[in-house]
């Protein structure tokens, strides 16, 4: 999943993208309001990781800026403003979730997977469509009870496809949700990443609609 993180901190900016990376996200890592406001009118992101104390447009001005526009994409304020008057203030301009500094990556990356989740509309923890079940915390895919080792790239398909099962989304969407700034990606690479899937799950749980893209239909397959 494709990450925004609004952060001035060079050196902890650095260190959350670094982490989560390891956590299996995609990240693009701007430094002030302005950019990540010109970012999210451009990009697609699964959550926004958003400082409060930023240059140029404050972290509660990017916040509200967003709702008035519409954008829905879940926010989670990374700060360290602690009392209790600005976490209300957070969360009462359109903030999901609301993390004090100094925090835990672990926590952080749980509570992200948690936003992406429930703004899909899935309360478990798992995901589970057809015979297909992939846990998103411990990075695990199971087929039919059988566990099945996917790289990360066929992973972060996967779980975009299972949390719009349904819906068609074409292969500029996919590399969106897969791919943050700087990150190569051939012309085929969706493609190609599909068709490793197929081959290992089952040819037909993922679906070409000819012309616009890939679904994950909900049904069971046989």
């Amino acid at each position: 999943m494709r990450l925004l993180l609004v952060e001035d901190d060079a050196l902890l900016g650095d260190g959350i993208k670094a982490g989560l990376a390891q956590a299996g996200f995609s990240v693009d890592w701007v430094k002030d309001g302005v950019a990540a406001d010109l970012s999210l009118s451009t990009g697609h992101y699964a959550a926004v990781v958003l400082d409060l104390g930023l240059p140029r447009l404050s972290g509660l001005d990017l916040l509200r800026r967003m709702r008035a526009a519409g954008r829905k994409v879940p926010v989670l304020i990374l700060t360290a403003r602690d009392a209790v008057e600005d976490r209300i203030k957070g969360l009462d301009s359109g903030a999901d979730d609301y993390m004090v500094k100094p925090f835990d990556l672990h926590e952080l990356a749980a509570r992200l997977r948690a936003l992406i989740r429930r703004s899909a509309g899935e309360a478990a923890p798992r995901l589970c469509v057809g015979e297909v079940e992939l846990d998103p915390a411990a990075r695990g895919v199971a087929f039919r009870g059988r566990a099945v080792d996917l790289p990360s790239r066929e992973f972060a398909l996967l779980h975009a496809l299972m949390l719009n099962a349904g819906r068609v989304l074409t292969r500029e969407q996919l590399a969106e949700r897969l791919y943050a700034w700087g990150e190569e990606i051939e012309s085929n690479a969706i493609d190609v990443h599909i068709h490793h899937l197929r081959r290992k799950l089952l040819p037909g749980l993922i679906r070409t609609v000819r012309g616009v893209g890939y679904m994950m239909p909900r049904e069971e397959h046989a």
